[in-house]
């Protein structure tokens, strides 16, 4: 499968003016959303908790994490985002996709909007 990106802007909250906004990869493998943490930081974001994530080759680090309006494709959602090394590529990891109904097409390689989130 192809590699899919899209722009995303990341807020400490709505009303906040600072931003982080870049090109991410989608990764359905992944969780939660990644980016650096200085520019996290930047935006006004600060870390709230710890946690344990499994890289993809097997090995688990630790890294930080806080809470952010997540803004993509024309839609908004909020949730965690990892603070990652400077060097890091932004990740939009799956929960911040499901959560407005975007899925990935693995056939056409594309993102595409559920007609209605699941509730069930």
């Amino acid at each position: 499968m192809g590699l899919i990106h899209v722009t995303v802007t990341l807020r400490e909250s709505k009303k906040t003016r600072k931003k982080y906004e870049a090109d991410f990869l989608v990764d359905t493998g992944a969780t939660d959303c990644f980016a650096p943490a200085k520019a996290l930081r930047k935006a006004g974001i600060e870390p709230v908790g710890k946690m344990t994530y499994e890289l993809a080759d097997g090995s688990p680090v630790e890294y930080s994490f806080g809470l952010a309006v997540i803004e993509f494709m024309g839609e908004i959602t909020a949730g965690r985002v990892i603070f990652g090394p400077e060097n890091a590529e932004p990740l939009l990891g799956v929960t911040a996709l499901e959560s407005v109904g975007i899925v990935v097409d693995p056939a056409n390689q594309k993102l595409k909007r559920l007609p209605a989130i699941p509730l069930k």
